[in-house]
C-alpha cells in the first residue's frame, strides 16, 4: 500500500468512526412494550421490562402514543420511572435513544433521561409525563 491509499483508508476510518460509536452506544435493543390506554391513561405491565421473563430487566421501552411520536419509558431505579416523548423540542425530529441519553440526527441535541436539554441546539426540555405505578402496572398520565 502506497502512501496515498493509506491516507485514504485512515480518512474513511476517521469519518466512519462518529457513526460506529453511536452504533456502539445503542446495543440495546429497541423494545416496544404492549400497554393499554384508558381515558387518559397508558397503562404499562411492568413485566415488559422483563428480558425473556428472566430477571435480567430493560432500561428503557418504548411504546406508541396518540401524539405521532413514541414515549420512552426509562427505568431510572427500581420503582421510578421517566416517560418522555421522543420530539426534539428545537424543530421536531424524532430522536434516537441509546447510551443513557436521547439524541436527536437532525441537528444533534442531546437530553438526559428525564429529558433535560445535555446540548442545543435544542434550549427546551422534552414533554416528560407523569408516572405513577403499583405492583404489576406504569401508569402514564397524559393529562
Amino acid at each position: 500500500m502506497d502512501r496515498n491509499d493509506f491516507l485514504k483508508t485512515c480518512g474513511w476510518a476517521l469519518a466512519g468512526l462518529p457513526f460506529a460509536s453511536s452504533i456502539l452506544l445503542s446495543c440495546q435493543s429497541i423494545y416496544y412494550a404492549d400497554f393499554e390506554k384508558k381515558e387518559s391513561l397508558l397503562i404499562v405491565p411492568l413485566s415488559e421490562f422483563k428480558i425473556d421473563k428472566g430477571s435480567k430487566l430493560r432500561d428503557f421501552v418504548l411504546i406508541q402514543s396518540p401524539y405521532g411520536f413514541p414515549i420512552c419509558i426509562y427505568r431510572i431505579s427500581e420503582d421510578t420511572f421517566s416517560a418522555a416523548l421522543m420530539k426534539c423540542t428545537h424543530r421536531g425530529c424524532e430522536l434516537n435513544v441509546g447510551g443513557g441519553i436521547y439524541s436527536c440526527p437532525c441537528h444533534g441535541s442531546e437530553f438526559d433521561v428525564k429529558g433535560k436539554v445535555l446540548e442545543g441546539p435544542a434550549d427546551k426540555d422534552l414533554q416528560i409525563f407523569k408516572t405513577t405505578t403499583t405492583h404489576e402496572n406504569l401508569y402514564i398520565h397524559l393529562s
